[in-house]
């Protein structure tokens, strides 16, 4: 028999998920494919090239069961082996018996198979197979069935990761995350993490009224000092379900990063906090692309001109193609309707970007600025304005609790066409 844990809710239930499901990454695991099919095979190398597996190894070979069990008799097994076989009820059974005899102890088994037959799960299940995935398979149906392997029943979820950023520098994309992580934190309620990763220039400190002798930089310098204590003592409270993880905003050293230096970071905060709001500057590195390819929801910030409805088409267009298997970037416009100021109106952005904005922020120079000098959110400010509504229904949006409300379309303007002949 072979011994492999089963996974947590017995299902056998391969249904696609929603581009929106959330799905754990991952862990530094190695993993075999042993597949039967070129289809098969191209769907499971499309599922190793996703975000969520990108700590993982795989490796894929052709020629079912029966490759397996020869490869294992003169190599260890990995921590995870998918296996698929086009066999029927005893053949499968026989040839993972054969699988059994050379598999090591604790590898995790997945079978992917034809028959859609509830007797031959029980028995797969009997006899220790970690999951059955019915073909076709798709690539989510791949990276579930592995990330499922290691989340224990009794386990809190793994934290979602937030990336606000903007499109052009000085959009007021900080103020955005920040104003989204408040109403994360105190309209639902739910445990949130601001991770300032602007460490130079940094405004979440400011913004919160708040002045912590430590933060993301001391993590970041000293890695091998990063574990769950370390980061708790590290954070700053600012309400009963906020945090901040605050840049230092000073300029004694250069902050030059390699591109996975906060991958630690965040595989703590993780591991801890539900929501991790990161408000990532507008610069465009190896560490900042990893960080926004790697969330699990992204909000880009547009002012309504031209260049931003560039950017903001060109951050889109690349996350969509580094990030096939998740749900497209959400953008909202702020600062709109500055007086006597040229816009392209909400419908164009919409148009030209394909989806509609998650929302529009008014020009209120007022409040924002008020806000800004005192350290305090629009919602301290004033509750009931439209601008706290706004950031509340973006705080639903981004965290897979509401969706994104419908505009009115409208025709392409000159503005357009000449992005568009720009691009040609």
């Amino acid at each position: 028999m072979i011994k492999y844990s089963l996974k947590p809710d017995g299902s056998t239930d391969a249904g696609a998920a929603g581009a929106g499901e959330h799905i754990a990454p991952v862990p530094r695991i190695s993993i075999q494919a042993f597949c039967e099919t070129a289809e098969s095979a191209s769907t499971v190398q499309a599922a190793g090239d996703d975000r969520r597996m990108a700590k993982a190894h795989l490796k894929i070979q052709m020629g079912g069961i029966a490759a397996a069990a020869e490869a294992y008799r003169s190599a260890p097994t990995p921590n995870v082996v998918l296996i698929e076989s086009e066999s029927r009820h005893d053949e499968l059974l026989t040839g993972l018996d054969q699988l059994a005899e050379v598999c090591d102890a604790g590898t995790r088994v997945i079978v992917v198979g034809r028959a859609n037959d509830i007797l031959l799960y029980r028995e797969l299940v009997r006899r220790g197979i970690s999951d059955y995935l019915i073909a076709p398979i798709d690539v989510l149906d791949i990276i579930r069935a592995i990330s499922s392997l290691f989340g224990a029943p009794d386990a809190k979820p793994v934290g979602r990761t937030i990336a606000v950023v903007g499109a052009k520098g000085g959009v007021g994309a900080s103020t955005v995350g920040h104003n989204i992580a408040w109403s994360i934190a105190r309209d639902m309620r739910l445990d949130a993490v601001v991770a300032d990763l602007d460490l130079a220039f940094g405004t979440a400190g400011l913004d919160y009224n708040q002045d912590p002798p430590q933060g993301i930089a001391d993590a970041v310098f000293s890695p091998e000092r990063i574990d769950t204590a370390f980061v708790d003592r590290l954070l700053s409270k600012c309400t009963d379900h906020l945090s901040l993880l605050a840049a230092p905003a000073t300029l004694e050293r250069v902050y030059d990063f390699g591109t996975d230096a906060f991958d630690s970071i965040f595989d703590v905060l993780r591991g801890s906090v539900p929501f991790i709001i990161l408000d990532v500057p507008h610069v465009w590195s190896g560490w900042t692309k990893r960080t926004l390819i790697a969330a699990d929801s992204i909000l880009i910030v547009a002012g309504p001109d031209l260049a931003n409805l560039r950017n903001a088409k060109n951050m889109i267009d690349l996350l969509r193609a580094a990030r096939p298997n998740d749900h497209r970037p959400h953008y909202c416009l702020n600062q709109v309707g500055v007086p006597k100021r040229p816009e392209i109106k909400a419908d164009e952005f919409a148009k030209a970007l394909e989806a509609e904005p998650a929302g529009l922020i008014p020009f209120e120079p007022q409040m924002f600025g008020t806000a800004a000098n005192n350290g305090q959110m629009i919602a301290e400010i004033s509750s009931g304005h439209r601008v706290a509504e706004t950031f509340r229904q973006l705080a639903q949006v981004v965290t897979g609790r509401g969706e994104v409300k419908r505009a009115r379309s409208n025709l392409l303007t000159p503005f357009l066409e000449k992005l568009k002949l720009r691009q040609a």
